[in-house]
């Protein structure tokens, strides 16, 4: 098994890959792999996340990270994207691999030319890379993902600002400065669940998602339903939560703003079902897992990679994607929602024993043989 792992990550934002990079770092160093983690000094999330013993090393810049690699050949496996230059150089000194957080449809195919192994998180991803003319370094097992339900129960979920403002640019810099004001004059609001069924966004409201192309076509079915309400729990840029507010704006007070949150147990215990996104740009739909997990069923369309993590009528419904019958089918769903009692997901062990993390583990450890046979 190979006994040291080189990781780097490099992005300033806290989403599912970084998630993913931390549970996957605990998995190696739970098998005795030594794994040092480079990340952007720019991030301030790194410091809680549980690594295991995986060692830290916060650098400025690209730059800086490839001078954090040792001289003699190792083993590098990079999440998120590097430039060409840099992939170039680490593929002639290093055995290069990649974790593949997202599918490659839609985006360039020159993504993972120079490296000697991707590493898909499910069956999509995997055939994305295919597809893309990657058979030849693309790993056989999809590593799927971990369902680790994160904050406690007793802490109360308080209002946070339902923006994600990048500094870079000006207005956004100006919309920060201002909103603390705005926030000061609001009373303080505490989460409760309200009377009816309630629906919940518990995600980044990022454009991957297609949140307000999905609520487009499911609004009009939830104004028939006045006992069903919305709660979003996420944030996202201005543009994103602009979009998601035209396409729920039908719904009035039925939907409420509650911002990112960190306590997702409590995030879930709140919801009656769980809601993802549109499938295309999704590679996994780690909320989802995490959902079903917490005993909350969950709402997907019926397409990959949600058929690959949600087992329809046990965990949650399956519908067909709305953008093609408008959203009939979702309609359908809604009406089996009313009339039926929720489905259990905590009932479907086996189903749910794929996304433990011993289960996670074992694959990594197939994974890290495989490397110190090929590398």
């Amino acid at each position: 098994m190979a006994s040291i792992c080189w990781q780097i990550n490099l992005q300033q934002g806290f989403g599912g890959g970084e998630v993913y990079t931390a549970f996957l770092a605990r998995a190696m160093t739970a098998h005795g792999i030594a794994v040092h983690l480079i990340v952007s000094e720019h991030s301030r999330f790194w410091s809680q996340a549980d690594c295991g013993t995986a060692h830290l090393i916060p650098v400025p810049d690209e730059a800086a990270a490839l001078a954090a690699l040792p001289s003699e050949r190792c083993w590098v496996l990079t999440h998120g994207g590097l430039s060409t230059t840099a992939r170039q150089q680490l593929s002639q000194q290093h055995f290069l691999s990649a974790m593949a957080h997202m599918p490659l449809y839609g985006r360039s195919p020159d993504t993972y030319r120079e490296y000697a192994l991707v590493i898909p998180v499910s069956r999509y991803v995997q055939r994305s890379l295919i597809d893309a003319g990657y058979a030849h370094a693309v790993y056989e097992e999809p590593l799927l993902g971990v369902a680790e339900v994160r904050g406690a129960l007793a802490e109360p979920l308080m209002r946070n600002s339902r923006y994600d403002w990048d500094t870079r640019k000006l207005r956004d810099r100006a919309l920060a400065r201002l909103e603390p004001i705005a926030t000061a004059l609001r009373a303080k609001r505490i989460y409760a669940k309200r009377p009816g069924i309630t629906l919940g966004i518990i995600s980044r409201l990022t454009p991957i998602k297609q949140w307000p192309e999905l609520f487009a076509c499911l609004t009009p079915h939830l104004l028939k339903y006045p006992q069903i309400n919305l709660e979003i729990m996420g944030n996202g840029g201005y543009r994103s939560v602009a979009d998601l507010a035209a396409a729920v704006k039908p719904l009035e007070d039925r939907v409420r703003w509650w911002g990112f949150q960190r306590n997702v147990a409590a995030a879930f215990a709140g919801v009656d079902y769980v809601m993802s996104g549109l499938p295309e740009k999704e590679a996994l739909g780690l909320n989802l897992i995490e959902a079903q997990a917490a005993g909350v069923p969950v709402l997907a369309v019926a397409a990959p990679p949600f058929d690959e993590t949600v087992v329809d009528g046990r965990t949650g419904y399956l519908y067909a994607d709305p953008r093609g019958d408008h959203g009939a089918s979702f309609a359908a769903t809604l009406k089996k929602i009313i009339s039926h009692p929720a489905p259990r997901p905590l009932d479907a062990n086996l189903h749910l024993q794929t996304f433990h993390f011993e289960s996670f583990s074992a694959r990594v450890a197939s994974l890290c043989r495989w490397v110190e046979e090929h590398e």
